[in-house]
């Protein structure tokens, strides 16, 4: 029934988009005005192969009315690692090769740019650094990088811990929306990580709810004429958070006081000739980054969850792992440090593994800036070029059954330019490392105090629009009953990470159940849906 109803969304979208761009779209379908028709490369390059679709409404409704993976993996099988298509309203060339990947992102990245709908930079902000390229770009995302690099967050570990401990405070006792629950999460991570320690309780929450009000318009398809539609409420939000990030910068100024803070950085910008942001480009891109750190992460953490809480041998291992620390702060009354979660390898294993097989980020678009020649195709000037990371990350090629999750994979280095769970070069995620950072001390604060009960468990997968496990993966937190003390377990020892991660993936990790098997290993979108029954899963 969700597939209907986007169908029908898609419908109505590309319906609406064939009466505006009625000629220019035809024309760009068929390569016309998509460089100049004179060029020497036009002549001898050829477009890959594949299909272009029915007129205007290319193969939306096909991408829209399946999982994307599905899609696109029909299309590998047909046409081959490179082929053309057409989804909402646009020709693309898509890419699914680590070397093609790298050459739109890295090596001749001067030919493709980034490009987003202009409705959508509307909505965060036309001076967001992830809208652009060359000197700004490189300039400002110097700046957010400086913040949310190592030596930055060594200090914001206290603090994204506090936001860990609130929300699962939070969760305690309700049955809720893993997803929805971890986007709590990296939304208060954010807010901390742009503003400080010092932002008023009710200015966060207004924050917090004309954001989310953006965030509910940012894929809806955009009628501003009609008042009730969310892209219309969302037009509306971003004009009040505009206001409200107006005001702190005014009275940040009229206390001589920019904040040790990445808004506060921003604030202190000044290129080579001592020209500062405007106040919108410093708008824009805090919300870019509040933007960026929010659905891509929480997708993340509520993966994790799923996987550990699917694998209880590798869980328990984890859980003797994160015991040592929290041991070595006093039974948890200390903060983690900087250095202690740079101390946990097999929690890093598991976070590696979850980045690569849930690929949250499936694809990236650029458009490309003039005719470009690749392996003897055309891609012609103004097409849309789509990398597939998702395909990357699952193919055999790179990946040893790569459709099962096993940690252990990440112990030997995966082949440069296989693993690109943030993308690659120069607009690669600038926020990378925090983003590790909240899944480590998620991970920690949760398997030391917590159990938690998956509500109805299903291997179906929905997307929102990045893939979460059907219904956000509806679980239950609760407490604890007891925390065992040090890194032993039931009077043994935990065995190294390394050891365990072996141990556990032939099935023997000490203080295990029985074996799973391979079927129960393999990830949600390649198995059946189990019982509809609770499984508890964390601290006993």
């Amino acid at each position: 029934m969700a597939f209907f109803f986007l169908a029908v969304a898609c419908a109505c979208y590309v319906a609406s988009l064939a009466v505006l761009v009625l000629f220019g779209a035809g024309r760009r379908r068929r390569g016309g005005g998509a460089g100049r028709s004179g060029d020497p490369a036009r002549g001898r390059l050829k477009l890959p192969p594949g299909s272009l679709g029915l007129p205007y409404l290319g193969e939306t409704l096909q991408l829209y009315s399946q999982s994307p993976k599905i899609f696109f993996a029909a299309r590998l099988k047909r046409y081959g690692e490179v082929f053309k298509t057409h989804v909402l309203g646009c020709p693309c060339v898509v890419l699914a090769t680590p070397e093609a990947a790298r050459m739109v992102l890295v090596s001749r990245a001067h030919l493709f740019k980034p490009t987003y709908p202009p409705s959508k930079e509307r909505m965060i902000g036309p001076q967001a650094l992830f809208f652009h390229q060359g000197e700004y770009h490189l300039r400002v995302r110097r700046v957010v990088q400086g913040w949310l690099g190592p030596d930055a967050l060594r200090a914001l570990v206290p603090d994204v811990e506090a936001a860990v401990a609130s929300t699962l405070r939070w969760w305690e006792g309700r049955e809720t929306s893993t997803f929805h629950t971890m986007k709590r999460l990296t939304f208060d991570v954010g807010v901390v990580t742009i503003f400080g320690r010092r932002m008023a309780e009710h200015v966060k929450e207004e924050l917090r709810r004309n954001y989310f009000t953006v965030e509910r318009g940012y894929n809806s398809f955009p009628i501003p004429v009609v008042p009730w539609t969310r892209y219309s409420q969302a037009i509306k939000a971003r004009q009040r958070l505009g206001a409200i990030l107006g005001g702190i910068l005014s009275e940040r100024r009229e206390r001589d006081d920019t904040g040790d803070d990445l808004l506060g950085a921003l604030m202190r910008y000044r290129n080579d000739g001592g020209a500062a942001l405007s106040d919108d480009q410093v708008a824009d891109n805090v919300l870019g980054v509040l933007f960026a750190a929010q659905d891509t992460t929480a997708s993340v953490l509520t993966w994790i969850l799923k996987f550990l809480h699917d694998n209880p041998k590798l869980l328990d291992a984890v859980k003797a792992e994160q015991m040592a620390a929290y041991e070595e702060n006093d039974g948890g009354r200390l903060p983690l440090t900087w250095a202690q979660t740079k101390r946990m390898p097999l929690t890093q294993l598991v976070i590696l593994e979850s980045l690569r097989l849930a690929s949250i980020i499936t694809f990236t678009f650029r458009e490309a800036v003039e005719d470009v020649d690749y392996e003897g195709f055309l891609i012609p000037k103004g097409w849309k070029v789509m990398p597939l990371f998702g395909s990357i990350h699952h193919s055999p090629e790179f990946f040893q059954d790569p459709q099962t999750f096993d940690p252990s994979r990440f112990m030997v280095a995966p082949r440069p330019g296989t693993f690109l769970p943030f993308g690659s070069g120069v607009h690669a995620c600038p926020g990378n490392d925090l983003a590790k950072l909240e899944m480590a001390v998620l991970v920690h604060r949760l398997v030391t105090n917590y159990r938690w009960e998956v509500i109805r468990s299903s291997e179906d997968v929905t997307y929102s629009p990045f893939p979460v496990p059907k219904r956000g993966l509806r679980a239950r937190l609760l407490r604890a009953t007891t925390t065992t003390g040090g890194a032993e377990e039931g009077g043994r020892r935990a065995p190294p990470p390394e050891a365990a991660v072996a141990l556990w993936r032939i099935g023997r990790c000490p203080g295990a159940g029985s074996p799973r098997t391979e079927q129960q290993r393999r990830h949600p979108a390649q198995e059946t849906a189990g019982d509809p029954v609770i499984q508890s899963r964390g601290s006993s």
